[in-house]
């Protein structure tokens, strides 16, 4: 089985990608939870752009991506888990736990850091937020965000296959939880101890500054909690948030592959 999913790596990472889509989109049409103010062809055109745009850049500065350091972890004997004998599932878990635990901080780091924020703002400069949103980053941030896998995978010796799984569930959930979708609310309360879910990042999104500092997870929601940066909900209710930036509100500002790719080094 390992075998199968190191081979067909790409397949199944795409198919999983297409697949959350499609049904996050179909949910969005069907039961969405708030009204969109900028137009979708406007905005699907420039998001979905940037990631093709970061993932050829990708491709060409990171040839074999993630899965090539852990195969050289594993080649190699580099890190904790090559050093040490555990049961597979055992380390499976533990490394994406860690993985987890290690991109909140990420987060949080391209929050304080001002530098970093430059970054990181243009995730949050989009107008509305649905699906696409949570494809939406700078190609420097995706880059500098590969290097730090990189280092965690050689340090810990992630196994690769936990790696890809590890990429599969980040990219299917951070589609999920951006999405502008409608369920209940008791649904929600108890998924939030399981999953991070749109309610609860939806707020990490709002224009108000200490609600932008909060919900930093993307999967495992413990971590805010555990670290004191949970908030519940925002001050305006769940269907008339202000998603943005309070220095960014004009379209001609945040869209655009070209303007996207500028809008770090604006003042």
């Amino acid at each position: 089985m390992n075998d199968f999913i190191v081979t067909n790596e790409a397949i199944i990472r795409l198919s999983a990608f297409l697949g959350i889509i499609t049904i996050m989109a179909i949910w969005e049409t069907i039961q969405p939870i708030m009204r969109l103010s900028i137009s979708k062809k406007q905005r699907w055109m420039n998001n979905f752009g940037i990631v093709v745009l970061n993932s050829v850049i990708i491709r060409i500065l990171f040839p074999t991506a993630a899965v090539g350091a852990a195969i050289f972890a594993t080649e190699h004997s580099w890190g904790l888990f090559n050093n040490i004998t555990l049961p597979l599932w055992v380390t499976l878990i533990i490394s994406l736990i860690i993985m987890d635990m290690l991109i909140y901080f990420q987060h949080r780091i391209f929050h304080k850091i001002p530098i970093l924020w430059r970054l990181h703002l243009v995730h949050h400069a989009d107008l509305d937020y649905d699906l696409s949103t949570g494809l939406r980053f700078h190609p420097i941030e995706i880059t500098l965000s590969m290097l730090i896998k990189f280092a965690i995978i050689l340090l810990l010796g992630i196994p690769i296959i936990a790696v890809i799984m590890f990429e599969i569930i980040l990219n299917s959930v951070a589609i999920f939880n951006h999405s502008n979708i409608s369920f209940p609310k008791k649904l929600d309360r108890i998924l939030r101890w399981f999953i991070v879910t749109p309610n609860m990042h939806r707020v990490h999104h709002s224009v108000e500054f200490d609600e932008t500092n909060s919900n930093f997870g993307f999967n495992l929601p413990w971590w805010d909690r555990l670290f004191k940066t949970y908030r519940q909900h925002t001050r305006a209710t769940e269907t008339n948030i202000t998603i943005g930036l309070p220095e960014y509100r004009k379209p001609q500002q945040v869209y655009g592959i070209i303007q996207m790719l500028r809008l770090p080094f604006y003042k």
